[in-house]
């Protein structure tokens, strides 16, 4: 016999036959299976806490794999996990070869669909019940929307397009949240309903007289319709979803597993599409992530007995990039700053407390590409804008880069957070992909600092001294040791036993993180009498012309980028110097081998863990310098990368 209810559920058919009190008890145990995994792996706690109930609840009335939910994002979703056969594999969650923190349909039958980013969820719904009824399969479709994707602009073209008659289930997950707090019209819209039940007590009170009343035909019932339509107008004027033509259930309280049940299977009965509103508490049942939402939406680990987040006391790059964001500001009343609900998380907190009552800093809720062209309609009328966003996050704004901000030159400056690998978030989170993104687009120019001091200087370089598109890149966390000084928009760093004068060797051109990494290599490249120089590029489009000459004279080339390898700057100088030692026929390229992430999402994984995966790691870039070490000896180098 278990000794948990918990550990008696197997699927989510084995919660078909729990009464109310052995689900109440059951939500307890899953909330403390999740605090004491979170504290040791990390992950999302307090979105997950405040979905217990709502999701015990979907999987007691609905029927999973034939219902299928949606999560909008999947850090919703850690309960769901736990309900559907991977409960023992649970405590592996975020780690290497483990659970992902988000659902995966390659993971499970009972995940719908991927969730990695916001406001997703109901287009892909959309996309889910169209298949059901084109091949004439049963059941609903649920989409579970925090109300901070609620501000993606994405949500509004899915209920554009929404049919009556679908079995689709909007349920809206309002805590009042996304990951700051929620802001805008809508965040208004949402708050008058929720304070004000009115309006749904009498609904409720109509629809019972309607259901009991004898049949004294059309008329009557459509005054009685009619009343209630003029009711709703006295109390707010509208109701914005049931103009899409979704039935309105709620509020509901998303911790009341009875009157969760009950509207669900009211629901169940209906002829779709349906919304149904339900209140949560973030960080329900941890009282730490009760009080303190936005600290532990996302953590790395903390105490449970004390709630003390287990992170060192060392500033980060973001720290650094909005302390110096504050600075600049301060000398320049045109500088203002953009976030989409990401305010602590990019370091804009400094920024905010400083000048939001000034009017110069704004969040515009989970809205990247909103941002994007607002900041440019900011530059075009002088200001000078400065939209913090993480890596993965500009993948949905790269249209409004192009069309609303390069074309006319626009003079905005993306600070893109969390570029690189960012490990155990794994595919849906990695930055690898923003530099073979932007690269392309004409006028932009991009910085990507591998130390504070860089980021000082490319911050200030972006944001005073350029014009047209700016991009300023930079990893998670803080600055790795670096052998070279600061020194613009370029470094050189030589091993102490490698001779500057004359050079001839390897030169092992990179930038950002992988700077440290590859310096280190050289010291150890020099020890064994194989010379290698490192060429750090701090900006990395349009690439220095001085250092472009010194890559065009240098014997061999060996390029480390911890981003995609198609489309990325070492493919881009790799194509560009076999094009200019071939113009006149005088001088052959140099040899050159190019180590970066090759045609494949990087998998969640520590970071260390990954950089090896992908031979980013110290020894995979000593191997690879020293083969090409011995191809330049042997004066027969032929490699993949050199057919380029």
């Amino acid at each position: 016999m278990p000794d948990t209810i918990l550990e008696g559920i197997r699927f989510p058919k084995d919660i078909q036959s729990l009464d109310f009190p052995a689900l109440e008890e059951l939500a307890e145990e899953i909330r403390q299976q999740m605090i004491k995994t979170i504290s040791q792996n990390g992950g999302h706690l307090a979105s997950n806490l405040g979905t217990v109930e709502l999701t015990i609840a979907l999987h007691k009335v609905f029927h999973c794999p034939t219902d299928q939910i949606v999560w909008d994002v999947g850090h919703q979703s850690y309960t769901h996990k736990l309900l559907t056969g991977r409960r023992e594999s649970f405590s592996s969650i975020r780690t290497p070869g483990g659970l992902s923190g988000f659902p995966r349909r390659s993971e499970s039958p009972y995940d719908a669909f991927v969730a990695g980013h916001s406001s997703t969820s109901l287009s892909a719904a959309e996309g889910l019940v169209r298949a059901k009824q084109l091949r004439h399969q049963p059941g609903w479709v649920i989409a579970v929307v925090g109300d901070g994707a609620f501000t993606g602009g994405m949500i509004y073209e899915a209920l554009n397009n929404l049919r009556p008659g679908d079995r689709l289930a909007v349920i809206l997950n309002d805590n009042g949240m996304s990951i700051s707090r929620n802001v805008g019209a809508l965040a208004g819209h949402i708050a008058k309903i929720r304070t004000d039940p009115r309006y749904f007590r009498v609904k409720d009170r109509v629809e019972l007289l309607l259901n009991h009343l004898p049949l004294v035909g059309a008329p009557v019932k459509e005054l009685l319709l009619g009343l209630k339509r003029v009711l709703r107008q006295k109390l707010y004027h509208s109701n914005l979803f049931e103009y899409f033509g979704l039935e309105y259930f709620g509020p509901v309280d998303g911790h009341n597993l009875r009157q969760l049940c009950d509207v669900f299977q009211r629901v169940k009965h209906r002829p779709g599409p349906v919304f149904i509103h339900v209140q949560t508490v973030k960080g329900k049942g941890y009282p730490y992530a009760e009080q303190s939402p936005q600290a532990f939406h996302g953590v790395s680990g903390f105490d449970i007995a004390t709630g003390n987040p287990e992170v060192a006391h060392y500033d980060s790059y973001s720290t650094i990039f909005g302390k110096e964001l504050v600075a600049l500001a301060r000398e320049d009343a045109s500088v203002c700053a953009i976030t989409a609900a990401m305010e602590t998380g990019t370091g804009l907190q400094y920024f905010s407390r400083e000048f939001k009552s000034e009017g110069r800093f704004f969040d515009v809720g989970i809205a990247e590409p909103h941002a994007a062209t607002f900041a440019a309609g900011l530059a075009a009328n002088g200001m000078k804008p400065v939209f913090a966003v993480y890596s993965t996050f500009l993948q949905r704004a790269v249209d409004q880069l192009i069309h609303d901000t390069a074309i006319e030159r626009q003079h905005v400056v993306l600070a893109v957070d969390r570029a690189g690998i960012v490990g155990d978030d794994g595919e849906t989170h990695q930055g690898v992909f923003d530099v073979a993104l932007v690269t392309p687009i004409p006028g932009v120019t991009v910085y990507s600092p591998a130390s504070f001091e860089d980021l000082r200087y490319a911050l200030r370089q972006a944001v005073c001294h350029s014009d047209g598109p700016c991009v300023v890149r930079y990893p998670r966390g803080s600055q790795p040791p670096l052998r070279a000084a600061f020194a613009g928009d370029y470094s050189l760093y030589y091993p102490e036993n490698v001779q500057a004068e004359g050079f001839r060797g390897i030169t092992v051109a990179t930038y950002g993180r992988e700077a440290s990494v590859c310096e280190m290599a050289a010291d150890t490249l020099g020890r064994k009498d194989i010379p290698a120089r490192v060429l750090r590029l701090v900006r990395i489009h349009p690439v220095p012309e001085e250092a472009m000459e010194l890559l065009a004279e240098a014997e061999a080339i060996l390029f480390v980028e911890e981003g995609i390898q198609a489309g990325g700057i070492g493919e881009q100088l790799m194509a560009s110097l076999c094009r200019c030692g071939g113009q006149d026929g005088t001088r052959r390229p140099p040899m050159m081998e190019l180590l970066a992430i090759r045609d494949r999402f990087v998998p969640q994984n520590t970071l260390q863990g990954a950089l090896e995966g992908e031979g980013l790691d110290q020894p995979s870039v000593e191997r690879a310098a020293e083969r090409l070490w011995q191809a330049v000896c042997a004066g027969n180098f032929v490699g993949k990368e050199a057919e380029l």
